[in-house]
C-alpha cells in the first residue's frame, strides 16, 4: 500500500520541493492551497496539472489552517499517514505589519491541525512535522544554535513559531503524537519569493548586468545567516517521520556568512566585479565595470528589532537522522543564478 502525505503549504518553496521528494518515494500526495484570484501554483506547475490532471498521485485542495472545520474535512478526506504542516506567513518583516495575522496562521494553525489529530483519535495513525524556525533563537548569546539553546525571539514571527514549537511538543508528551519539529536554519532555492532577500539579491544583480535595473537597495548587510539549500531540507523533514521515536532536529549547514558577503559572492559568480564604499547607511558596492553605485542602504528595509547572528549545529541530525547537507553555498548560488 502506498503511503499517504498531506502537505499544508504545498504551493511554498518547501512543499513544493517536498512533494517532487515524496512522489519520487511513491507517494499519494496531498497538498493545502490557499484560495486566491490567481492560481498561485507555479511552483508545483512541473507535477502538477489542475486542468487534465495528469498527475494520479498527486491531489491539492483549497485550504486554510486558520479554519478548523476545513482542516477536519480534508484529513478525514485524506487519511494520511504523514502530515507535514508548511502553512504560514512565512515573512519575518511582514510580521510586524501583519501581527495579528502572523499568529493566526503561524502559531494557532499547528494548534489546529495537532488538535483535529487528536480529536479524531488518529494520534497513533498519523506522524505530523512542525516547521521551526532559526528566527526563535532570536539574539540568544549562544553560539551555535543547537536544540537545547534558550529561545529569545526578536518579532511576530519568531514569537509565533515559538508557541507552535512548544504546543507540538506538548501534544507529543500529552497524547502520544508522533510529532516532530525541525528547527531549520535559513533555507533558498530559485523557488524562494522575490521579497526574500537571497532571492531579491540574485535577481537584482541579474537585472543589473543585464541593465534591465539600475540598482540594488538593501537593509542590515551585516546580519549573520547560515544558509542552506530547500531541496537538503526537504529530505531532513521526510527523515524525521522516519524514525522510531520522535524527537526534534535542528537542521543547517554549520557555515555563515553576511548579507554583504552573499551580495559579494553572488556578484562574483555572475561575474560583477564590486567595491564597496562608505559605512553605515551611506555604504555603497559600486560596479567596478563602469563605477556605478549598484548596491545601496536603506533603513526602510531595516527590522523593528534585529537578529544579528544565527549559526546552527546539525550535530544532532548528523547522528541521529544520518543527514547532512550536499548542496555548498557556492551550488546554491549557482542554482538559484542558472534558474533564476
Amino acid at each position: 500500500m502506498k503511503k499517504r502525505a498531506l502537505i499544508f503549504g504545498i504551493t511554498g518553496q518547501d512543499g513544493s520541493y517536498l512533494a517532487e521528494f515524496l512522489l519520487k518515494k511513491n507517494y499519494i500526495v496531498h497538498g493545502v492551497k490557499r484560495r486566491s484570484s490567481s492560481p498561485n501554483t507555479e511552483r508545483i506547475d512541473h507535477i502538477f496539472d489542475s486542468i487534465n490532471k495528469k498527475n494520479k498521485n498527486l491531489f491539492v485542495y483549497y485550504g486554510d489552517v486558520t479554519d478548523s472545520s476545513n482542516i477536519i474535512r480534508i484529513i478525514n478526506q485524506t487519511k494520511p499517514h504523514e502530515i507535514y504542516n508548511l502553512a504560514a506567513q512565512s515573512h519575518v518583516k511582514v510580521s510586524f505589519e501583519l501581527p495579528d495575522y502572523t499568529a493566526n496562521t503561524t502559531a494557532l494553525g499547528p494548534l489546529r491541525i495537532l488538535e483535529c489529530i487528536r480529536s479524531l483519535n488518529l494520534e497513533k495513525k498519523i506522524k505530523y512535522y512542525q516547521a521551526s524556525s532559526s528566527e526563535m533563537f532570536g539574539n540568544t548569546k549562544e553560539k551555535p544554535q543547537n536544540e537545547k539553546t534558550k529561545f529569545d525571539p526578536r518579532s511576530v514571527y519568531g514569537i509565533s513559531k515559538v508557541f507552535a514549537h512548544h504546543i507540538t511538543t506538548n501534544y507529543r508528551d500529552a497524547y502520544g503524537i508522533f510529532a516532530c519539529s525541525g528547527i531549520l536554519f535559513n533555507h533558498e532555492s530559485p523557488r524562494r519569493g522575490p521579497n526574500f532577500v537571497t532571492k531579491k539579491i540574485i535577481s537584482g544583480l541579474l537585472r543589473i548586468k543585464n541593465d534591465k535595473q539600475k540598482y540594488l537597495t538593501l537593509g542590515n548587510l551585516y546580519a549573520k545567516r547560515d544558509w542552506g539549500h530547500a531541496k537538503d531540507y526537504a529530505y531532513a523533514m521526510w527523515k524525521m517521520l522516519q524514525g522510531k521515536k520522535p524527537n526534534d532536529y535542528v537542521i543547517s549547514t554549520g557555515n555563515q556568512i553576511t548579507v554583504k558577503q552573499f551580495v559579494s559572492l553572488s556578484a562574483k559568480r555572475i561575474g560583477i566585479k564590486l567595491k564597496w564604499k562608505n559605512k553605515g547607511l551611506k555604504e555603497i558596492g559600486i560596479d567596478q565595470r563602469n563605477n556605478n553605485t549598484i548596491i545601496k542602504i536603506s533603513k526602510a528595509y531595516f527590522r523593528k528589532t534585529e537578529v544579528d547572528d544565527l549559526l546552527g549545529n546539525y550535530s544532532k541530525a548528523k547522528k541521529e537522522l544520518k543527514w547532512k547537507p550536499k548542496f555548498t553555498l557556492n551550488k546554491l548560488i549557482d542554482d538559484m543564478v542558472a534558474n533564476n
